[in-house]
């Protein structure tokens, strides 16, 4: 909805003061989009595409100049500009959708699964990438799977379970609801946590269980299997 391509069902959209109902092409104008699967054209180079899309948003011939170097640089594809975007690994794909979304200077950044399909190098690569953009200002929404990801990144996340919000604040006000530390214990074929809001109270339940146990600091994952009774993608 908020990217456009949806009908609100309810409710109203605002975005830096502009209502969608009231203004929508002001809003699309502030909204960058980078989908789950690749959409670049791969006949054509980095630069290429980021010229088009440019041209697409009426920008002058000097200001695409100026961007794509601008973005090239921050993506570290400078070296590849010229490079048909084919011959490009997943990661650095991904890192070119985003410059390409970031080329007409959006307000808010949409993410849809960021790192899907990407190695775990180029996935924290990734991450930095996302960590730079956060600073410089910008308002990322990123949809994942990756729960760690969403730790990691996210100045608030929201846990949705068959389609309903089921919680949304900080991932460590999150991980306080649920207990600062886990005690894993594997019995009957299944791994059981248990939650305290103290080390000590942990190692004192740990202590009359037998079998593997294993004491750590809670993470946003173990919410989600508080509030949803499931695994993660199950």
């Amino acid at each position: 909805m908020i990217s456009t391509l949806t009908p609100k069902t309810s409710g109203d959209i605002i975005i830096d003061s502009q209502s969608m109902d009231r203004n929508l092409t002001a809003v699309k104008i502030m909204i960058g989009i980078v989908p789950q699967h690749n959409n670049l054209e791969n006949e054509m180079t980095a630069w290429e595409n980021l010229e088009v899309h440019g041209m697409l948003y009426k920008m002058t011939k000097t200001e695409r100049k100026e961007r794509i170097k601008e973005l090239l640089e921050f993506t570290e594809l400078t070296d590849r500009k010229d490079d048909l975007v084919n011959k490009y690994s997943g990661g650095m794909k991904r890192k070119l959708m985003i410059a390409r979304a970031l080329m007409h200077g959006p307000r808010i950044l949409l993410l849809d699964e960021p790192t899907v399909g990407l190695d775990a190098s180029a996935r924290r690569k990734m991450w930095d990438l996302l960590k730079r953009l956060k600073s410089n200002g910008l308002t990322v929404l990123l949809t994942t799977h990756y729960i760690e990801e969403a730790e990691a990144l996210c100045d608030r996340v929201g846990l949705i379970n068959d389609g309903k919000l089921v919680e949304l604040d900080a991932p460590k006000k999150l991980i306080e609801k649920v207990g600062k530390f886990a005690v894993e214990h594997f019995i009957n074929g299944e791994t059981k946590e248990e939650f305290f809001e103290t080390r000590e109270k942990a190692v004192e339940y740990a202590a009359a269980l037998h079998g593997s146990v294993n004491i750590r600091p809670s993470n946003l994952e173990d919410v989600f299997l508080k509030v949803t009774n499931r695994r993660v993608g199950s």
